[in-house]
């Protein structure tokens, strides 16, 4: 039986709405449509309900009610993931994106945040006492989401992972129980809710540890043309073996966005980019940028002393809402040769010019963590790279920029190491799972899983099935 049919499951949805102090949206409602969209403009998905959460408790009374009708369940927090897991067809989506509030305790250096949060607010309060805690490359990610998977970003080398800073999680369990988990209180869940993703229930707020960072910092990309990436990328490897851990950086593959500050005859010239976040003071960042500055004939230096906000949402418009991505990812080792050679051969064919690869450096105070800490598992992994194929909803590259990220994906195949869960496509990606934890980690999840969600009702996500 479906809430959407007769008369009694009418009523039922009558007094469903009746608990809720937030909105419930059905299909015949005003806003469903815009609702039901996410990030990703191609999941085209049609729920039942959608609940706009204003608290915790609209949470509880959400899967209680989908437990009561055996309704599928989905999870929006941001509606930033690729794999658009935060919306379905016919059931419910139990959507967090109303609940966005921050409170910043500066002499605790701490910050409590509602799962429904994006970076860009978490950045807007912390930054106001020139604190951060370690999130994203795109302002409009969703806390809850990157920090469930591990969290990769600008502040990693210095201050770790987002994972690594997550001090307690308050949860709504499968059962519709609140609970809170931390290193003194459901330790276990605690454990895998660190990269373990959003299997074990629906966290409505995180509690980070906050970290001295800016509020200016000295930031920003160089970009080379695209004939000179072989030799911009081993000039990489060795300028980033030895860095700082305050050095941030990532490189990107693809054309030149046309950005405002970008001279419009460089807008989308094929290129490679170096993009780079000192969390440290500026002179002595200045000092360490040099020679990347310096380095062969860049077409275009854009590393200036900026707001970390302004650093943060500096990628954002060239990922808008509603545009169309498709993801490979993979772990990779330190940049040799033969494997720069494969980037070059791949990273420019592509026939859509918003496709791009961008490649993350990790080390630093990410692989100083201990690999058992929490449940991400690429410590050790150099690098990520993340293949995205991009167009518009209006342009016809669905085919081209598949096959393209496909075979980019394939190419890798000797160097590939494992993979940030994160960046898991859906597709052929489902299987994949397993590659982002080792066995031990793994088997770990799957047990607590079975604790908290012994039948797999939490399933819309990078799914890890309980033992049993």
């Amino acid at each position: 039986m479906t809430p959407t049919e007769g008369y009694a499951d009418r009523t039922a949805i009558k007094d469903f709405r009746e608990t809720l102090r937030g909105n419930l949206i059905q299909p015949d409602d005003e806003g469903y449509d815009e609702a039901r969209t996410v990030w990703n403009g191609m999941i085209d998905k049609y729920p039942a309900l959608i609940v706009e959460c204003s608290g915790a408790a609209d949470v509880a009374n959400a899967v209680r009610f989908a437990r009561e009708y055996d309704l599928e369940i989905a999870v929006r927090g941001g509606g930033h993931n690729v794999a658009g897991t935060a919306v379905c067809d016919d059931g419910i989506v139990i959507d967090l994106s109303s609940m966005r509030a921050i409170w910043v305790d500066p002499r605790a250096r701490t910050a409590r945040v509602e799962g429904g949060a994006l970076w860009s607010d978490v950045d807007h309060e912390t930054q106001a006492h020139g604190l951060a805690t370690p999130g994203g490359i795109v302002s409009h990610t969703g806390v809850a989401g990157l920090t469930l998977g591990g969290g990769i970003g600008w502040l990693m080398r210095k201050h770790g992972l987002t994972v690594d800073n997550l001090l307690s999680a308050d949860m709504v369990t499968v059962d519709g129980e609140l609970i809170r988990a931390s290193e003194d209180e459901h330790s276990e869940l605690f454990w895998a809710l660190r990269g373990g993703g959003g299997n074990f229930g629906i966290v409505t707020s995180f509690e980070f540890a906050l970290h001295p960072v800016g509020p200016t910092v000295l930031a920003g990309p160089v970009f080379w043309a695209a004939d000179d990436t072989a030799a911009t990328l081993r000039f990489y490897r060795d300028f980033v073996r030895d860095a700082p851990d305050e050095l941030g950086t990532v490189v990107r593959l693809g054309t030149i966005p046309p950005l405002s500050v970008v001279p419009e005859e460089l807008h989308w010239r094929p290129g490679v980019a170096i993009n780079a976040c000192y969390a440290g003071p500026v002179g002595e960042g200045k000092s360490v940028l040099r020679p990347l500055r310096e380095h062969g004939t860049p077409l275009l230096d854009l590393v200036s002393s900026k707001p970390y906000v302004a650093h943060q949402s500096g990628l954002d418009s060239t990922v808008l809402h509603g545009w169309h991505y498709y993801w490979k990812s993979t772990d990779l080792p330190e940049l040799s040769d033969d494997l720069i050679e494969v980037l070059v051969d791949h990273a420019f064919s592509t026939e859509s010019p918003r496709s791009y690869a961008v490649l993350f450096h990790q080390g630093g105070a990410v692989s100083r963590v201990p690999g058992d800490a929490t449940a991400y598992a690429g410590r050790n992994a150099p690098h990520n790279i993340n293949i995205n194929g991009v167009w518009r909803p209006d342009e016809d590259f669905s085919e081209s920029e598949t096959v393209w990220a496909r075979r980019f994906f394939n190419a890798l195949r000797p160097y590939r190491e494992g993979v940030y869960v994160n960046f898991l496509d859906v597709d052929d990606d489902a299987r994949r799972v397993r590659e982002a934890y080792d066995e031990h980690t793994y088997q770990r999840l799957a047990e607590i899983k079975a604790e908290y969600d012994p039948d797999n009702i939490f399933h819309l996500n990078q799914n890890i099935e309980p033992t049993g």
